[in-house]
């Protein structure tokens, strides 16, 4: 199959970042989200990430104009997919939306095209089997920051064929990502360990045991982390990890149940960085 064009749908921090890498791939991207704030946002931070790239020699400013240029943005759904070869789907981790963006495509994209979700942890088969394309659909789960991030973990669905598979291992190669297969699970890989992580260190918090500075210090110089979990937890989203979280506990029992604190967090709005207070003051730092 002849890649040309990919959609990414989604702006957000993740959506920006493949588009970004797509773009530099060498394919024309289309970046659409609802609303025209989400565009300058995401646009504003490609620039952002390839004018620091220009700075550091990694890129000419030729190469940089050439990515930009390769980069549509739009807030129009169907201008975005009717001729795309690709969709790669970043929308928020919720099942019922990611179908209801699966069912609005259907109408839109050719027979051909594919269909990539960018999920957390969500199941394959439950978005692909609302579609008419179960076998040309498949997770490829990136990883933030997307221009820096190595790994891409690419997850079949129960229908997935296998050519799709070889499509997208060879797909996010060209991207430049190390790729791991994975079979589909709550979670996947590293979620699964990760969030584990994240989460146990929220009880250990609650219980005391330690001030949340010294619990990352402790994982940081004991396991040579370079960042402890709870400022993993802050960057990577407080919301995101407790959808995660409920997401494994649902499927795989009371092993994975989310901290009372880490939930509790998140309904007082502190939801880590990008709200500017979680565990951490964001203001302050």
């Amino acid at each position: 199959m002849d890649i040309k064009k990919i959609c990414v749908l989604g702006a957000g921090l993740m959506g920006n970042g493949i588009a970004q890498v797509c773009a530099a791939a060498g394919y024309e991207v289309t970046l659409r989200d609802i609303e025209q704030r989400f565009i300058d946002n995401g646009m504003n931070n490609i620039k952002k990430n390839l004018g620091r790239d220009a700075e550091k020699g990694k890129i000419t400013k030729d190469q940089m104009e050439a990515i930009l240029s390769r980069i549509k943005p739009t807030l129009d759904v169907a201008e975005a997919a009717k001729d795309a070869d690709i969709v790669v789907e970043v929308v928020i981790e919720l099942m019922d939306l990611k179908k209801k963006v699966y069912a609005e495509l259907e109408a839109v994209v050719p027979p051909h095209c594919l269909f990539f979700t960018n999920t957390s942890g969500l199941s394959i088969t439950e978005m692909a089997a609302i579609t008419k394309r179960p076998e040309r659909f498949i997770g490829t789960h990136f990883f933030n920051p997307v221009p820096v991030m190595k790994l891409l973990e690419v997850i079949r669905g129960r229908q997935t064929s296998d050519e799709t598979v070889e499509i997208a291992k060879a797909w996010g190669k060209k991207l430049g990502k190390e790729v791991v297969m994975v079979n589909e699970a709550p979670a996947f890989v590293v979620n699964r360990i990760l969030c584990s992580m994240i989460n146990e260190a929220f009880f250990v918090l609650d219980e005391g045991l330690a001030t949340a500075e010294d619990i990352d210090k402790a994982m940081q110089l004991g396991c040579n982390h370079p960042i402890g979990p709870l400022a993993l937890g802050d960057l990577i989203g407080l919301d995101t990890q407790l959808r995660i979280c409920e997401g494994m506990h649902r499927e795989l029992g009371d092993k994975y149940r989310p901290s009372p604190l880490l939930r509790k967090l998140v309904r007082a709005g502190n939801l880590g960085r990008k709200s500017g207070l979680g565990v951490y003051d964001y203001a302050k730092k």
